[in-house]
């Protein structure tokens, strides 16, 4: 039986499905809050602006009624009629005549007992006002908002002097305060219209930042820049080889942990051209080089790198450079070990040959009857054989290093090369492991080296000898040096000298640079010598070529890597034979 299919949930009736919130674009957002930023700013700028002109037109209010009632003050007319009985009969007229004329609200005259003696309405004169008039009457001069017969009203009130100095009365002026209210309420066009036209401009203006933010970041809105920037940082993070990426002005702008190894870059990298991070000239050109280029070779700290630089075009414009980095050292060193291994097997194999044709030879002689002959045939070959051999292994103590030696004294008598190793050679079994790798790699590479510049007829001399070696009567020295970092163990030295025609001179200076070879530029050709010289920096020893009546390369590695900073040792510089 089929089972039976789940119902699918239907939503109760009467109920709408919520629709999926669409998310507000960038350039939306951008706007909408720089419109609310600058309404917020415009509305507060026109706030204090319409303050400021109510205070300024109230001032400028209180000046008037208070020079109006400092004039009245000391009009001779008020001051005569205030000094005879009836001042009501001169004041209340002349007043209000002076009311109209001025346009204030009241123009009040009061006696030296506070009596009105004049006021805009009849029957408030003869009566006291409802406020205490005693500061003006004992000489001070008041202005400030009360509430009177007409309203809220601005006044000023002023003492009246006689001759004497003495106060004979008082003057009231007053305006109504809407009058204030409306002067300060005629620049609310002017400040609503300046509002406007900065609201609109800022707006044209938002919206055209919004759309250029909107080009510069094609269109990404935050959360996808933000997936793109956590993608891209893992991404070059994770993988194994170096990434650096400069900029137009060859500035560094990214780099990953693997290209901060292998090129040792400071923390503060970023925004420093490969000049200002201390980086070699030649690591200058590889990085900021403006074309294309395919497995370059770089040495640095002791590596050889193979970059692959690749020009960045950002709308046809150029946008920089991004480089890969790939560790080829440990690779070079391996294959050079099999090449080690090979030549050994060429060499094993040739004297297989070898020996099969002189088991043939004395096969025949034992077949003609000739065993004497047969006899002293084979005495020969012993003496022959076990000369070389013997003379390698009592100089040699290295059973690897040994083999290789014999292997190349094989390939160089098939090649027509005269190979011998120089009588002061010395070098005792039991070496440590990683100086055994690194003298296979210097010899194999320095005697290939010289076998293809001497040709045939040629001749090529090796001395592999150690030096300084620790004795047990200075172990107490020896742990000493260790401590200190200093190479007490000794060093050793390989020398290989060749009857070639020598290193050309425009190149010997930049002869171990990764890529530069005597037999072309490029291919598999610059890295024997290279890598040499790696070898030799890595243990904190050296490398040289002499180019004088043979060509001779002289390698130091010391018995212990150094450690940063201590001073190489110095080099012995042993005898050699006379070649004829």
């Amino acid at each position: 039986m089929l089972a039976k299919l789940p119902e699918a949930e239907t939503p109760p009736v009467g109920t709408r499905r919520r629709a999926p919130r669409r998310e507000v674009s960038l350039g939306r957002r951008l706007f909408r809050w720089n419109m609310a930023l600058l309404i917020g700013a415009v509305t507060v700028v026109s706030l204090l602006w319409g303050v400021v002109q109510y205070i300024e037109a109230r001032q400028q209010y209180e000046e008037r009624v208070l020079t109006m009632a400092e004039s009245v003050a000391v009009m001779p007319t008020v001051r005569e009629a205030l000094q005879t009985e009836e001042p009501a009969e001169v004041l209340a007229p002349w007043a209000e005549r002076l009311r109209a004329a001025t346009g204030f609200e009241y123009i009040m005259i009061a006696d030296r007992h506070g009596i009105r003696q004049s006021h805009p309405d009849p029957e408030a004169i003869g009566q006291r006002p409802s406020l205490d008039p005693a500061p003006v009457l004992a000489g001070e001069t008041w202005t400030g908002v009360e509430h009177g017969h007409a309203g809220l009203t601005l006044r000023a009130r002023v003492p009246i002097l006689d001759e004497a100095e003495d106060v004979i009365g008082y003057v009231s002026v007053g305006t109504l305060a809407s009058e204030v209210r409306l002067a300060s309420m005629q620049t609310i066009p002017l400040i609503l219209s300046v509002a406007l036209v900065a609201v609109g401009a800022g707006a044209v203006g938002a919206r055209l930042l919004a759309r250029r933010l909107r080009a510069d970041t094609h269109g990404l809105e935050p959360r996808e820049i933000t997936a793109l920037l956590d993608g891209r940082e893992a991404l070059l993070h994770a993988i194994g080889e170096g990434v650096i990426g400069l900029d137009r002005e060859r500035r560094v702008v990214l780099a990953n942990t693997p290209a901060r190894q292998l090129l040792r870059l400071p923390a503060a990298h970023l925004g420093r051209t490969p000049a200002q991070l201390g980086l070699s000239a030649e690591a200058e050109a590889v990085l900021s080089g403006p074309e294309a280029g395919e497995d370059l070779l770089l040495g640095v700290h002791g590596r050889i790198l193979v970059c692959n630089r690749r020009p960045v075009r950002v709308r046809e414009a150029d946008g920089g450079v991004v480089v890969t980095l790939r560790d080829r050292t440990e690779l070079t060193r391996l294959s050079d070990q099999l090449d080690g291994a090979r030549t050994v097997t060429q060499g094993l194999r040739a004297q297989r040959h070898e020996f099969a044709n002189r088991i043939h030879t004395v096969s025949g002689m034992l077949e003609l009857g000739a065993v004497d002959e047969a006899r002293d045939y084979l005495s020969e070959l012993s003496l022959a054989t076990s000369g070389a051999d013997a003379e390698i292994a009592a100089r040699i103590g290295d059973m690897t290093l040994a083999a290789l030696v014999l292997a190349k004294s094989v390939q160089a008598a098939e090649r027509g090369v005269r190979f011998s190793l120089s009588e002061l050679s010395h070098l005792p079994e039991g070496q440590p492991e990683d100086l055994r790798d690194d003298v296979l790699l210097v010899v194999g590479n320095l005697v290939d080296n010289a076998m293809d510049a001497a040709g045939p007829e040629g001749w090529v001399e090796l001395l592999v000898r150690r030096h300084g070696d620790v004795t047990d009567e200075s172990a107490g020295k020896a742990d000493e040096a260790r401590e200190t970092g200093e190479t007490a163990d000794g060093v050793v030295e390989v020398r290989v000298i060749d009857s070639g025609p020598g290193v050309d001179p425009d190149i010997a200076e930049d002869i171990f640079r990764v890529g530069r070879s005597t037999k072309g530029e490029g291919g598999r050709h610059g890295m024997g010598l290279a890598l040499v010289h790696q070898a030799c920096l890595r243990r904190g020893g050296s490398v040289t070529v002499e180019n004088e009546d043979e060509t001779t390369f002289c390698a130091y590695l010391p018995v212990r890597p150094q450690l940063v900073g201590t001073a190489a040792p110095d080099r012995p510089r042993p005898q050699r034979e006379e070649r004829p």
